[in-house]
């Protein structure tokens, strides 16, 4: 069972491949919080995938029939599976993520799921979410622009660095068309995190010291053009406290103009 301290002695991104792929194999209760889903739109998805998601909040209720849905840091896929069955077959659901354990376990369930349901709308990609931008030989993007309907993410934007959250960001607007919406669960604190917390890999790839603080993640995406940004969902208690700083789960909304 991989420790609830993470892995020791590893920068940020090797902490977090380590411990996610760790957590492909073998569930580790510690990584985010617990979630309740529809326990009806799980029936159809492999039991190994619902034990090793790892989230924070349940964004895919702000999904739609008929959308193109993007699923940052898909994970074991249990997101993606979810709004397979809520877009329909005339949707499509593109998970990305990094870590070939986690993909392999995603793509593993992809013709079980497809048969349950009677239709394939899922793919997942590999890629790191803030480079969605990143092309391949033919010069084609892995997520193109103006190709979304909704992006959403569950407790995953605080693994990505500082250094890269402007990319992160930009990539989430320019891949969204007119009217495109988000759906962000994810963990905030209530003051910034010291610089020391942030070069711990065990708070880090624990989603801890990577927290966005939470006024600023509502101001960063106004500040990218959506409208009606707000938290639809925010614990009132805390779901951590480290050094007097308080870690809460939150799901983050907002839509950009239809032109």
């Amino acid at each position: 069972m991989t420790s609830c301290c993470g892995p020791a002695g590893l920068d940020q991104t090797d902490a977090v491949q380590e411990r996610y792929g760790a957590a492909a194999s073998e569930r580790e209760t510690c990584l985010c919080t617990p979630v309740s889903f529809d326990p009806a739109l799980l029936q159809v998805i492999p039991s190994d995938v619902v034990e090793r998601d790892y989230g924070c909040g349940d964004p895919t209720r702000w999904v739609q029939a008929g959308d193109t849905v993007l699923d940052l840091g898909s994970g074991s896929g249990k997101n993606a599976f979810i709004c397979a069955q809520v877009v329909g077959a005339s949707g499509r659901v593109i998970g990305v993520d990094r870590n070939p354990d986690m993909l392999a376990l995603s793509r593993s369930a992809l013709p079980v799921v497809a048969e349950r349901i009677g239709f394939a709308n899922v793919q997942f990609l590999e890629g790191a979410i803030e480079a969605l931008d990143a092309v391949d030989a033919e010069g084609r993007a892995l997520v193109a622009d103006a190709s979304v309907d909704v992006v959403l993410s569950n407790c995953v934007l605080n693994l990505v660095n500082p250094s890269s959250r402007r990319l992160l960001l930009a990539n989430i607007r320019r891949v969204l068309r007119a009217g495109g919406r988000v759906a962000i669960s994810d963990i905030v604190c209530d003051r910034p995190v010291p610089l020391a917390l942030q070069q711990d890999p065990e708070l880090w790839s624990g989603c801890i010291s990577g927290a966005w603080e939470e006024q600023a993640f509502l101001d960063d995406f106004t500040a990218l053009g959506f409208e009606q940004v707000r938290y639809a969902e925010r614990s009132e208690q805390p779901w951590r406290v480290v050094e007097g700083i308080e870690f809460r789960a939150v799901t983050l909304v907002g839509v950009l103009p239809a032109a």
